[in-house]
C-alpha cells in the first residue's frame, strides 16, 4: 500500500512519530488515522519499557507558581543526556508535571504517575512521560517535588 507523503506529515505533526513509524503505523492500518494513532502509542509504551533501566544523569529543575503566587511546586525531572533536557519537549515535560504538583497536590512520585492528567484527562503523568520518552528516545525519571502553599 502506497501511503500518501501528505498523510504521514499529517499523523506526524499531530502524534510527534517519527518519519518512518508514522508510514508504518498508516500502513499496518490501512490508512485509518485512529488505528495508526493507537499504534504508535503503544509502540511508544514499548519503547519506554526498553529503556526503563538506563541511567538518568541529566535533567532539569522546573518550578511552577500558582494562584497568584498562593501555591507553587518545584520538580526534578532528570534524562540522561543534557542535550535532551535542553530540548523543547523535555522542558514542557517538566513544566507540566511541575504544574500539575501544584494543582494536585500528590504524595509522591508513584501518586503523582498515577494521576490523570489535568490538560488531557485520558492520559496519565504516567502516559505523558512515556510520550516524551518515546519522542527523545531517552530514559525519563521524575526524582522528586515539594509542593508549597502560603500559610501550611
Amino acid at each position: 500500500m502506497t501511503i500518501p507523503v501528505d498523510d504521514i506529515k499529517k499523523l506526524r505533526e499531530k502524534t510527534g512519530g517519527g518519519i518512518a513509524d508514522c508510514r508504518k503505523a498508516l500502513a499496518e492500518s490501512g490508512g485509518d488515522f485512529a488505528k495508526a494513532e493507537d499504534l504508535l502509542k503503544s509502540w511508544g509504551i514499548d519503547k519506554a519499557a526498553s529503556k526503563s533501566d538506563r541511567v538518568v544523569g541529566a535533567g532539569l529543575i522546573e518550578t511552577y507558581m500558582h494562584a497568584g503566587g498562593k501555591v507553587g511546586a518545584m520538580v526534578e525531572v532528570n534524562c540522561e543526556t543534557d542535550f535532551v533536557a535542553r530540548t523543547d519537549e523535555f522542558k514542557n515535560l517538566a513544566h507540566e508535571i511541575a504544574m500539575q504538583v501544584a494543582a494536585m497536590d500528590p504524595k509522591d512520585v508513584k501518586d503523582l504517575e498515577k494521576q490523570e492528567y489535568i490538560r488531557d484527562t485520558s492520559k496519565t503523568i504516567s502516559d505523558l512521560i512515556k510520550e516524551v520518552i518515546a519522542k527523545v528516545g531517552e530514559n525519563i525519571v521524575v526524582k522528586r517535588f515539594e509542593r508549597f502553599e502560603l500559610g501550611q
